[in-house]
Parts: structure tokens; sequence; C-alpha cells
């Protein structure tokens, strides 16, 4: 048995504005809903994928700086495009790929689990808890009006998205700035987390092999936690805005 029909339809009700294609038309986005999956904080096969992608990411940067990394330069140029800075906002992939050296952050299983991903990977990845979220995701670049909500020293803010960033929004808000910049704490992956809304995204060079291998590897690595789990995914692109697996 599949994920459920309501999964399954917001998959494909998922959609991406075409300005964010016109921004950068070789954008693509990988959603895979994940279901069934066994609640549980971080745990020893966490840390064993959290310590395998950060022996990995080391190796590399052993031969190249971390703004040499081919993904990772072609999201530095994506953020200047909508005139961010990205010497001071960093895209995820990035930010992690810059935090390996001293050790990748423990979080919560699923999240240590999308972020070992990430990392090995090499592609900004994300995950939003379903049952915390409001109808069909979508992309779009900011009006600035739209509100974040977020948290500073412990308390609770709300922020103006950019006029022109890309934001991912359910039909409450915003759920993720700037692409993959910074997620909402509303749909944050706990440690109590069953259904998960996971969003790989990929520039050229990546190609869309390497981008179903990450995600086929996410998917493993889901069921692997128990039998019950159910993933499917969709890819959205310019050209192919239906795929579906």
């Amino acid at each position: 048995m599949g994920v459920t029909h309501t999964a399954q339809k917001m998959l494909e009700a998922a959609h991406i504005s075409p300005q964010i294609f016109q921004l950068r038309p070789d954008y693509r986005a990988l959603l895979m809903v994940a279901e069934g999956i066994p609640p549980g904080a971080s745990d020893s096969n966490s840390e064993a994928l959290l310590q395998e992608a950060e022996t990995s990411i080391k190796q590399q940067l052993s031969k190249s700086a971390v703004t040499e990394l081919p993904h990772i330069a072609a999201w530095r140029e994506a953020y200047k495009a909508f005139g961010a800075k990205p010497q001071k906002t960093r895209n995820s992939l990035e930010a992690l790929t810059r935090r390996a050296e001293g050790g990748l952050p423990r979080v919560n299983r699923l999240t240590d689990i999308y972020n070992s991903i990430s990392v090995k990977h090499q592609i900004p990845l994300g995950g939003e808890d379903l049952d915390k979220y409001d109808g069909t995701p979508f992309l779009m670049r900011a009006t600035g009006q739209e509100e974040f909500q977020t948290f500073s020293s412990g308390e609770a803010l709300k922020e103006l998205a950019a006029p022109g960033e890309p934001i991912w929004c359910d039909q409450t808000g915003i759920t993720c700035r700037r692409w993959n910049w910074r997620q909402g704490p509303r749909t944050a992956l706990t440690d109590e987390t069953t259904r998960v809304l996971f969003i790989l995204d990929a520039l050229k060079p990546l190609s869309d092999e390497a981008l179903v291998v990450a995600a086929d590897e996410l998917a493993s690595l889901l069921k692997g936690l128990a039998p019950e789990v159910q993933t499917s995914y969709r890819i959205i692109s310019e050209n192919s805005a239906s795929d579906m697996s």
C-alpha cells in the first residue's frame, strides 16, 4: 500500500511559480512524502550517518574550498540573483557543509537523517511535519508582505520576507525562506513526527539522476526504520512538472 490518498493529492497539487523558473530555469524540486515513520529521538544509527557525512565532506574540503564545490557555487549565484548576499545569507547546504569540520548538529532522528543525506550528496534538503502542515506546498517569489514566524533568543518573532526572495509556503504562510535558508518552527520536525514532506532543491550542474539517487537513499533509510514506512516523490521542473514515483 502506498502513501495515503490525501498525501498523493498534495504531491500532485504542489506547484512552483513561473517567476522561479525565470530566475533559474535549471531549478528542480524533488518533493517526497514519507508516512508511517516510527517516532524517535537521535540514536546510534543517525549518529553513524552524520559521522559518515562528516568524513565524506572533510575529504572533499581537503581538496577544494567550500565555495568551489559545484552545487554550493551554483546556489551562491542563485542567491545573488534575487538580491541576497551569499557571504551573509548562506543556503542550507553551504551552512551545513561549513559546520561539518567542527561537527554537524544533532537535532532529532529525522533531521539528522536528512542532514546526513544533504551533506553527503551535496543537495539542500529540508523536512516539514505534515501533521502541522496546511494544504498544498508551493514556491513563489515574495511580494514583501508575507509574514514569517520564527524565534529569536527564545522569543516569538515575526519578520516580513524580502521582496523577490523565493519562499516555500503552505496555506497558513511561509514554511521556509530564501528557497532553503531558514525553515519556520511551525512545521519543524520533532521526536514525535511520523509524516514528513521532504524537499530536495537542485540546480545545474547537479543532474536529475544524482537528485534521484539522493532521494532513493533517503527513502531507503526511512524504510529501514520500520516496515510500515511508505514513500512517494514528485520532481517539478520547468519542462517536466508531473514526474511521480
